[in-house]
């Protein structure tokens, strides 16, 4: 497949980007967040944003020195074929185990919240099922997909926040500083990636948008709405919660789901429940479709897709292996943060360094590259 197929417009990458980034609110991030940040967690995001502006600059910074080549033959080019694959594979594996933990937390979601009597295996390999499909039909189907849904999850996701707003208690949020103002920036500096490392892994669509400098500025647009996104999410989590309470909860945003109310309407989850599936079967299919693509370009695959069903049949099975989900995934997840914060800073700042060796000051032209 060549680049100039199966592209992607600005818009749909935002939509992307954006959902992608939902997932942090949606997921069990703010309970492992507030285990040492308590209160302090809606900060988290501002000041991760803040410290990402350095690896996101080194970023945008190599793949502008290489517009017509793929990320992937970036590596190869500025580390050498040996550690350019070897660097490859270690984003493969970071990625495997993030969609591996990622699915798991999304079935225990839905197991343990809204289908408490269906098998796991069923919903496990149900819900990677679809993600699959979406993922084979390729990266412009996805965005196509993404896009049509984004107003609409959108809509979901803040009509749920309004509706908190009578049982909201701004005194939650003080002490301003939680544990302390060192230990808040100390926390939030070496949780940076949990919230932010999907930026290092959407590089790899850079290839596929349509426009050029349509990736940076996608990027930037996709960064600041994260950054707000996220920020609100916590805010009211804290403000309904508060943070003693928010510990216990594994995934806050269904149980505010659960919690709010609607005039005469009952069961009001079933309204927020197939926007936010929609969002994680959007946020999986990408994260396959990315998975599959490093992959290939190791094991010089050209239809790379086909590895897509393969995958994430692998992925299901291995998340589904966990013999108490919220326990097992939750003590995995708090350690892999700060393992991928330094891998996120390191390998931002050494493609920058190399493509500043390597550019010698100018602008280095790479050849057009097919995705494989």
């Amino acid at each position: 497949m060549k680049l100039t197929e199966d592209k992607i417009g600005i818009r749909e990458y935002i939509a992307i980007a954006v959902l992608i980034f939902t997932g942090k609110v949606s997921d069990d991030t703010p309970a492992l967040l507030t285990q040492s940040l308590w209160n302090t967690i809606w900060m988290t995001p501002i000041i991760d944003g803040i410290l990402t502006i350095i690896p996101l600059y080194f970023l945008l910074y190599t793949i502008g020195k290489y517009p017509n080549q793929h990320f992937s033959d970036i590596f190869k080019h500025l580390f050498g074929r040996f550690f350019g694959v070897i660097v490859l594979l270690l984003l493969w594996l970071i990625s495997a185990i993030i969609i591996i933990l990622d699915s798991a937390i999304y079935t225990n979601i839905i197991e343990s919240i809204y289908y408490s009597k269906t098998p796991t295996i069923v919903i496990a390999f149900t819900f990677i099922g679809v993600s699959s499909y979406m993922a084979k039909r390729g990266l412009e189907q996805i965005g196509s997909v993404a896009w049509i849904f984004f107003p609409f999850i959108m809509a979901a996701l803040f009509l749920a926040f309004i509706l908190t707003i009578p049982k909201f208690n701004p005194s939650f949020l003080f002490p301003i500083f939680g544990p302390g103002e060192w230990e808040v920036m100390k926390q939030s500096a070496l949780k940076t990636s949990s919230l932010y490392i999907d930026l290092l892994y959407l590089s790899f669509l850079a290839p596929f948008l349509s426009s050029k400098g349509a990736f940076k500025k996608g990027t930037i647009i996709s960064f600041i709405s994260a950054i707000a996104l996220i920020t609100i999410g916590y805010i009211v989590f804290v403000g309904l919660f508060d943070y003693r309470s928010l510990r216990m909860l594994n995934y806050p945003y269904h149980e505010l789901i659960l919690y709010i109310h609607l005039g005469f309407i009952t069961n009001i989850e079933t309204i927020f429940l197939p926007f936010s599936l929609i969002a994680s079967f959007i946020r999986f299919a990408i994260f396959l479709y990315i998975n599959a693509l490093i992959l290939g370009k190791i094991c010089k695959i050209d239809d790379f897709e086909r590895l897509i069903p393969l995958l994430a049949i692998l992925f299901a099975f291995l998340g589904n292996m966990f013999g108490n989900p919220s326990l097992i995934i939750y003590s995995l997840s708090r350690a892999f943060m700060n393992v991928q914060t330094f891998i996120f800073f390191i390998l931002a700042f050494l493609l920058w360094l190399m493509a500043k060796i390597k550019g010698r000051g100018k602008d280095v032209q790479a050849k057009p590259t097919s995705l494989q």
